[in-house]
């Protein structure tokens, strides 16, 4: 099992941002990831930087860690667009990205666009979308001349020379629970991501959440023989922050471990903590994150 975090975008570069990114690096994780949103829930009227330039900026201030998003949705970005930025990002920094990806939800960023008359796109209308954006961002990444026309996007001979370094194109992990996300990722990814099944969040108990993540990998299982491909090609990886425990992982070194435990033996590959921020829904301890982010795999290992 590999171990991650999440760096939410709230520092300023000059006021810490760049001094969280290295002591990621420092405390061993496999990857830091930061969210993309315009804006966030609780963080909406605070600080909330771009996650590209923060993953450009993470890159220079870091060697090993590698970066991505978790995740990037078609609310506000384009294939096109976006395949030049994650080209570049790739490049500076010698190829150590991972695309987070998912077809979003409705909060801000799915209204900020919008002209006062339209409305916020529905849930069929968002996984419509990402089943579009997901394919064509995958050729825009791995060829250098892409022309497309389709329902919702369109790319006139877009060139992307010289490509990724990571190829044939830097990793997708795609985050989905329901049926045509999963076929998403089980013909494009090389991650699937989950938080758990929402519909128990809020009124469900640990364990429940445990069985729906089984639940959810024998999904992904189905998907992936649909596709012919075999599921233990895919990484599979668990944000934590949502399940019915929410922080309760990083309570104690123990608690983590036997949440890993309880996940690891479902077959999930790694796990991301959420790098506390105080005063806020993840304002945890900092030396019991510290802690299990140095000690928490090898007790994991030991038991």
């Amino acid at each position: 099992m590999r171990l991650s975090t999440v760096i939410l975008p709230v520092r300023r570069w000059s006021e810490g941002g760049r001094e969280v990114w290295q002591r990621a690096e420092q405390l061993g994780f496999h990857a830091a990831y930061t969210y993309d949103h315009l804006s966030w829930r609780s963080f909406r009227d605070g600080p909330w930087f771009g996650a590209v330039p923060t993953l450009t900026a993470a890159a220079t201030a870091t060697s090993t860690l590698r970066l991505g998003t978790l995740v990037t949705s078609p609310n506000f970005r384009h294939p096109v667009t976006l395949a030049k930025e994650l080209i570049s990002l790739d490049d500076i920094s010698g190829g150590r990205v991972t695309l987070g990806i998912g077809a979003g939800g409705s909060g801000f960023d799915a209204s900020a666009l919008l002209r006062e008359d339209e409305e916020a796109w529905k849930p069929r209308e968002r996984a419509d979308r990402f089943a579009e954006f997901v394919p064509l961002l995958d050729r825009l990444l791995t060829h250098e001349v892409v022309s497309h026309e389709g329902a919702f996007y369109s790319a006139q001979e877009v060139r992307n020379i010289p490509g990724c370094v990571q190829r044939p194109r830097l990793p997708f992990a795609v985050a989905a629970t329901g049926p045509r996300g999963l076929r998403l990722a089980a013909r494009y990814g090389q991650a699937w991501v989950t938080t758990g099944d929402p519909k128990i969040a809020d009124t469900g108990t640990p364990a429940e959440s445990v069985v729906a993540v089984a639940r959810q990998i024998e999904a992904l299982r189905a998907a992936c023989e649909e596709a012919g491909r075999d599921a233990a090609e895919l990484d599979k990886i668990m944000l934590t922050g949502f399940t019915p425990d929410r922080n309760g992982p990083l309570e104690s070194l123990d608690a983590f471990v036997d949440f890993a435990g309880a996940h690891a033996e479902l077959g999930i590959d790694e796990i991301v903590l959420h790098w506390p921020i105080p005063d806020s829904d993840f304002g945890t301890d900092l030396k019991v994150f510290e802690r299990i982010a140095t000690e928490g795999l090898a007790r994991l290992a030991a038991r």
